[in-house]
């Protein structure tokens, strides 16, 4: 398979992950060892397909606060909800696979959003389907089918946050269009 060529520019986010993770892994990051790491790091991306990381060239850390703060408040609720289940109710829990159509296609977003509803306890995306940007979450205390429009409604709010923080301004602007905000 030939590989569209991509600019340095648009390729240097993966690298600088790449050669991130690569130290992560070693848990050495000497200038020599993320030397190697990013040598390692162009051979990967240039002897392999691996799609461009296309990003929007924006980022509000106005945006970008708050959202933090919902995530981590979202993350502690949701333990302790499953800490709950799991003590009063244990197997009598009720689960559901939740197929979840998102707005944004674009493999950043989609990917940013599932590991975030990953992150928090009692979810688990648990399969992608690329070509309609769905995720399929496998969700706790799924009872009903108002239950059902509450957890897809929830994972939309964390896309929509995403796409606050660094969405494009096309995905930004569909956002504001569809909340009349």
């Amino acid at each position: 398979m030939s590989r569209r060529r991509v600019s340095l520019r648009q390729e240097l986010p993966l690298l600088v992950w790449l050669v991130f993770v690569w130290g992560a892994l070693w848990q050495n990051f000497s200038p020599g060892n993320l030397l190697f790491g990013a040598v390692l790091a162009i051979l990967v991306a240039r002897m392999f397909y691996l799609p461009p990381v296309e990003l929007s060239g924006r980022f509000s850390i106005l945006q970008a606060i708050p959202f933090a703060l919902q995530f981590v408040g979202k993350v502690a609720a949701a333990s302790f909800q499953v800490f709950y289940l799991a003590v009063a109710r244990g197997p009598k829990v009720t689960n559901a696979v939740v197929a979840v159509p998102l707005r944004s296609h674009s493999d950043l977003m989609v990917t940013a959003t599932g590991h975030v509803i990953s992150l928090i306890p009692g979810s688990l995306v648990v399969e992608v389907d690329r070509s309609t940007s769905t995720l399929y979450v496998h969700a706790l205390n799924v009872r009903n089918a108002d239950d059902v429009v509450k957890f897809r409604r929830s994972v939309r709010d964390a896309e929509a946050g995403l796409i606050r923080v660094m969405g494009t301004e096309e995905e930004l602007a569909a956002l504001k269009q569809e909340v009349g905000a």
